[in-house]
């Protein structure tokens, strides 16, 4: 059921919101040029890793000049980027990521595969994290629509982003997916 209900929404989504990733695409490619996506190493069901797909808000070449994890006043964040990422709509590509599989609509959000807080490994640092990949990395989660998302600088931080995902784990439904994913679209997300 969760599989099908992935595939209906996400083609929907596409259907509806091909004008904005088309304006997306566009506005990248006007400021900064080609490539407008990016593709990042993440972790997914039971560790494997997949290419995530995300619209490029950063200069070209951003790691190469510059720190690997972002911050929220990364000075290589273009104009375009910091409106994407405000909004939400440079995870939009990651549409096609649930269509292929790798992920889902709903579950924990997928984690950079070397990924640090407070300059341990996060898989290290906190306790049951091991535990978030039985399950698809989702586009959006539990975690993010009651307020733990963004940037993890803080060992507080990251525990309570693991106890938010493994309470989804835990009493997942397909009735809790379809609140997450209301959640999402009615302000969830957007942090404008």
């Amino acid at each position: 059921m969760k599989r099908t209900l992935d595939l209906a929404l996400s083609l929907v989504a596409l259907l509806i919101l091909s004008p904005v990733l088309f304006g997306a695409a566009l506005a990248i490619a006007l400021e900064s040029g080609f490539p407008v996506l990016f593709r990042q190493t993440r972790l997914g069901l039971h560790g494997r890793e997949f290419g995530m797909l995300k619209f490029r808000s950063m200069v070209k070449n951003a790691a190469s000049i510059g720190p690997y994890f972002t911050s929220t006043s990364d000075p290589r964040v273009t104009r375009v980027g910091r409106f994407i990422r405000r909004t939400s709509i440079d995870e939009l590509p990651q549409l096609l990521n649930v269509l292929r599989g790798d992920m889902s609509l709903v579950g924990p959000r997928p984690h950079a595969t070397h990924m640090k807080v407070e300059g341990n490994y996060y898989f290290e640092a906190v306790e049951h994290y091991r535990l978030r990949p039985r399950v698809k990395p989702g586009l959006t989660g539990w975690a993010q629509v009651n307020g733990s998302r963004g940037e993890l600088d803080t060992l507080d931080k990251a525990y309570r982003r693991v106890d938010l995902d493994l309470w989804y784990i835990n009493n997942w439904s397909i009735t809790l997916d379809l609140k997450i994913i209301f959640k999402t679209v009615f302000g969830g997300l957007a942090t404008l």
